[in-house]
């Protein structure tokens, strides 16, 4: 029998110590920004009936990219592909008990069966961030004013990245009256502009005009205009008149009165999803060596209907982790890590009670220890507290037993004190 792979499931990524504390510091940042706006955490299984999926996420999230199986009672089950469906189920199961607007949140992971990329991966962590019923667009500028403060939290400024928004019934205004295309036509379009930075300017121009059939010249004439459009006043006068652009110009009114500077109208942005009702947007990174979307969101206000409640307006967004650390990366906004232990005990010789009392004393202060009782040189063990990254040894041998003084080095700056337990409890405290 040959060897068991040491790597993990194709898509999926492992989690050693250093990581973990990127991925802790990302959901500190995400919790405490979520909650500084009155947001409340929840939880949900990471199961659901597929129907859940294929009711409205699109057949291409439903059908090809969700994991499934069929569970011994003959029920087919998917692994959540994302969280919009199982928040909107929760809360219509709950329509009449919660207050409202309700602000909820939830850090989770989920899976979806796709070509693994860099930023991409089969298995995510996102942060889930929704409000329900709220109609009018301040529930929007909240949530992109939110969107903006998650990326001032991590250090970022606001040319690191741009917010860019749409609407769409602006987009739906636009297929069927703009441009003339009927539905069929219009979900293809929009599904082609969903992937127009992915594909070549003449894929995009060729499949344009496939769509649009015998109207092609016309129809490529209209689409040039409207890409070259750059704000709002620059729009076509039929699109620039329509109602949802003085929405979508009330949403950037309130959006400057919240210093919100990366905001930026596109009337290209699109969304994928099938069940969004209004305002889309995508946050997207402008570092030359990471420059594509972050994370999006937008309004939805069909969801919680389908689950046999009176229908509820529903904004929201969802940040994902690992195209969080990339931006992190690229922008050199990672802080320096140091491991959750504060101190190793190195004991010296026969003194194993003794250690071990120490070490006990220490973590009913409230400090985390580790305790080394393996007889190893002193240098083994100090290379070992440095590989750990944690920052002090406490050396304790039958000199330090007698005299109650311990010696204490501090790591990263080399520098070594000798002090008793009071004195020694204030210094790794103090560094904290």
């Amino acid at each position: 029998m040959s060897a068991l792979s040491s790597q993990p499931y194709k898509g999926t990524r492992d989690y050693y110590p250093e990581d973990k504390r990127i991925q802790n510091y990302i959901f500190s940042v995400w919790r405490k920004t979520a909650e500084s706006y009155g947001y409340e955490e929840y939880g949900a299984s990471i199961l659901e009936p597929l129907e859940v999926y294929t009711a409205k996420s699109g057949q291409e999230l439903a059908n090809e990219q969700t994991y499934t199986f069929v569970d011994r009672g003959g029920r087919t089950v998917a692994i959540r592909p994302e969280m919009t469906p199982t928040i909107s189920r929760m809360v219509a199961a709950r329509r009449q008990e919660l207050s409202y607007p309700a602000r909820l949140y939830s850090i989770a992971n989920f899976m979806r069966y796709e070509r693994p990329q860099r930023g991409r991966e089969r298995e995510f962590w996102q942060l889930n961030v929704d409000t329900f019923g709220s109609d009018g667009v301040g529930a929007e500028a909240e949530i992109l004013t939110l969107a903006d403060s998650i990326m001032k939290a991590f250090g970022a400024k606001s040319e690191d990245y741009v917010i860019k928004i749409n609407n769409r019934k602006l987009i739906n205004f636009m297929m069927a009256q703009y441009l003339g295309l009927d539905v069929a036509q219009a979900q293809f379009m929009i599904k082609l502009f969903d992937r127009k930075n992915k594909i070549t300017d003449k894929d995009f121009t060729d499949q344009a005009a496939e769509i649009f059939g015998e109207q092609a010249e016309v129809g490529m004439q209209k689409i040039n205009a409207l890409l070259q459009a750059k704000s709002m006043a620059e729009l076509p006068e039929e699109i620039r008149e329509s109602e949802t652009v003085r929405e979508v110009q009330e949403l950037f009114t309130l959006l400057e009165r919240s210093d919100v500077a990366s905001a930026v109208f596109d009337i290209t942005l699109m969304r994928g999803l099938d069940y969004y009702t209004g305002m889309v947007f995508e946050v997207y990174d402008t570092h030359p060596d990471n420059n594509r979307a972050l994370f999006g969101g937008g309004r939805y206000d069909g969801l919680v209907g389908l689950f046999g409640a009176e229908p509820i307006s529903a904004v929201g967004m969802a940040p994902g982790g690992t195209m969080m650390e990339n931006f992190l990366v690229v922008h050199g906004l990672l802080p320096k890590f140091r491991s959750t232990t504060d101190v190793y005990v190195a004991a010296l010789g026969d003194v194993a009670r003794e250690a071990s009392k120490l070490a006990r004393d220490l973590r009913a202060a409230g400090i985390n220890v580790e305790l080394d009782l393996s007889g190893h040189k002193l240098d083994r063990q100090i290379k070992t507290a440095i590989k750990k990254a944690i920052p002090y040894v406490i050396f304790i041998g039958e000199q330090e037993v007698a005299s109650g003084i311990y010696t204490i080095k501090n790591i990263a700056k080399s520098e070594e004190y000798k002090l008793g337990f009071a004195e020694l409890l204030n210094k790794i405290k103090e560094s904290r």
